[in-house]
């Protein structure tokens, strides 16, 4: 007989979201996997995720990509809730309870989800703001500092107002990635 999931009442996985300590959710995720295995109930415990996104950074003029962790202190873990893979989950050494009324496993939408382990760069932009001066790190321009006219978060891109020759000014389009705030 298939073991239900006590909080919808079905017997297929959801995904359910733990509170972790924060700076110990690769950890979690790997004693929650462990957990499920030793105990033999990856039929249970299904899939533990730590969700990231890429980060683009820019030190000494190098750019770099690095992973954050989009939401700190919380890991999500696909699962049907039985009063045993709760048990373990819940006594997982660094977990501090599911999220939900009063600790209380509440599922996630399929829309939720989705959103949670969509990994999308994050755009050094938000360190920028129109108005700010830049100089350009990278392409034909490089070297030229300019004023952000515009910035379009959705496609990385910013116009720039650079300082030509004889101080005239010229309108261009530039990646965010290749400009620097000064």
């Amino acid at each position: 007989m298939p073991e239900l999931d006590y909080t919808t009442g079905s017997d297929q996985a959801s995904w359910y979201v733990v509170h972790t300590y924060s700076g110990y959710e690769n950890k979690v995720k790997d004693n929650l996997e462990k957990a499920a295995e030793n105990n033999n109930m990856q039929h249970l415990i299904q899939e533990v995720c730590v969700p990231t996104e890429e980060v683009v950074e820019i030190k000494n003029g190098k750019r770099t990509i690095q992973q954050h962790k989009t939401f700190p202190g919380y890991v999500l873990v696909k699962m049907i809730i039985t009063s045993n893979s709760w048990y373990v989950v819940r006594n997982t050494r660094g977990v501090t309870g599911f999220v939900g009324p009063e600790s209380k496993p509440i599922p996630l939408t399929q829309e939720e989800v989705d959103h949670m382990l969509t990994s999308r760069p994050m755009q050094d932009a938000c360190k920028m703001a129109v108005g700010e001066e830049v100089r350009i790190i990278s392409g034909a321009l490089e070297n030229f500092s300019g004023v952000i006219e515009s910035i379009d978060l959705e496609h990385g891109r910013m116009h720039v107002l650079v300082k030509m020759f004889l101080g005239r000014e010229m309108r261009v389009e530039i990646g965010i990635n290749e400009a620097e705030k000064i």
